[in-house]
């Protein structure tokens, strides 16, 4: 099965853009109730996922940054401590077992790596969840 038929699409999808602030991303993911984001570029390209635990070893291993100043900070200064692999919008279900062990969500991309929306790690398992048990 085609993963586009999981896709939830961008416009669905909060993200933040890799020049927003440090501040912008805290608030995204309060808003969201989220443990990560997906960050794009200016252009609509996927870059990387931004984590909870990306912003606390910056917040920690910067001198002088507290959560008066985050907005100094953009989104790409974070270091990623993991990089989510994204998969193509043609790929296929069975693509996406191994990135879905490791990651909540998987960023789908078109063949630019243009974002086009994330396919949830729930989705994947309700669908293999329910073709073993039918």
């Amino acid at each position: 099965m085609e993963i586009s038929f999981f896709l939830l699409p961008k416009d669905e999808v909060a993200f933040i853009v890799s020049s927003a602030s440090m501040q912008e991303a805290i608030e995204q993911l309060e808003f969201h109730h989220y443990t990560a984001l997906p960050v794009i570029d200016n252009e609509g390209k996927y870059v990387g996922t931004l984590s909870e635990g990306d912003m606390l070893w910056k917040l920690k291993n910067t001198s002088g940054l507290s959560f008066d100043n985050l907005q100094q900070v953009p989104v790409h200064e974070i270091k990623k401590r993991i990089y989510n692999e994204c998969v193509s919008i043609n790929a296929q279900m069975e693509d996406m077992l191994a990135l879905a062990a490791d990651q909540n969500f998987v960023p789908v991309v078109d063949d630019d790596r243009t974002f086009l929306g994330i396919i949830r790690r729930k989705d994947i398992i309700e669908y293999y969840t329910k073709n073993i048990t039918d």
